[in-house]
């Protein structure tokens, strides 16, 4: 995994194109490490995970580490412990997190995709979770983000039969949010508005995803709190003056 900041974008790019990009253990501890970096960045508006390469975004888990440290309960619980804290930096990052997917989509890959707050796909895009086909089980986190996206009778079909299937069919079942030759439109349209009213978005989000179904104090206080702040100030003055909003 690199990184790479090219107009306000941080791009985390899945870079191990002799193995299709099939994701170590040592490439998912550097993530959280990664988006960290791309958070200290003031002028990053948003984190794009994707390939370094055109036509391929990631095969999975890297079966030759998982089958050379299979018997080895240490490090199957370090392993765990690191996809999750990856999943967890992407879903959580205080930056709307998109991911591209050009190519194939597997395994712990989709995991990574589907921690984002985005999914785009081109044309040639396929998804699949197939743990059925190693005699593996998905874990709860992984499969949790997946019944969020998509119910659970498709997320068991997945699951059950493992099969790629489409960007067509996975935008029909929200698998992904968006079929694209690339995601720049999305990107710039986030960039250009106002980062605090996406933080707070996504924030409010994870807490209807983790159950919360009714406002609270914190909840009311952020929507009361806004109106005070200069986004809303700049928001508004850009409406009247019928030009660009400039948020900081």
């Amino acid at each position: 995994m690199r990184m790479e900041v090219i107009g306000g974008i941080a791009r985390l790019l899945i870079d191990q194109p002799l193995k299709r990009n099939a994701m170590n253990t040592a490439m998912f501890e550097s993530i959280p490490g990664l988006v960290a970096e791309a958070e200290g960045k003031k002028h990053v508006r948003a984190i794009l995970l994707t390939s370094a390469r055109a036509g391929l975004f990631c095969a999975g888990a890297d079966i030759g580490e998982l089958s050379a440290h299979a018997g080895d309960p240490a490090w199957r619980g370090a392993n765990q412990r690191a996809i999750n804290a990856a999943q967890l930096a992407l879903a959580r990052a205080d930056r709307p997190t998109v991911a591209f997917v050009d190519g194939d989509c597997v395994g712990g890959g989709c995991g990574m995709a589907l921690a984002c707050d985005i999914r785009v796909g081109t044309l040639r895009a396929r998804f699949g979770i197939t743990p059925a086909k190693l005699g593996l089980v998905y874990p709860l986190h992984d499969t949790k983000l997946l019944v969020d996206l998509v119910g659970p009778g498709q997320a068991k079909r997945i699951l059950y039969t493992g099969d790629l299937i489409g960007a067509e069919e996975a935008l029909r079942i929200g698998l992904i949010d968006l079929i694209a030759d690339h995601p720049d439109d999305l990107l710039g349209s986030i960039a250009g508005n106002s980062l605090h009213s996406q933080r707070q978005s996504k924030h409010i989000v994870r807490r209807i995803l983790d159950g919360q179904a009714a406002d609270d104090a914190e909840t009311l206080a952020m929507f009361a709190e806004a109106f005070e702040g200069p986004d809303f100030r700049e928001g508004v003055a850009a409406f009247l003056g019928k030009r660009k909003a400039d948020f900081k």
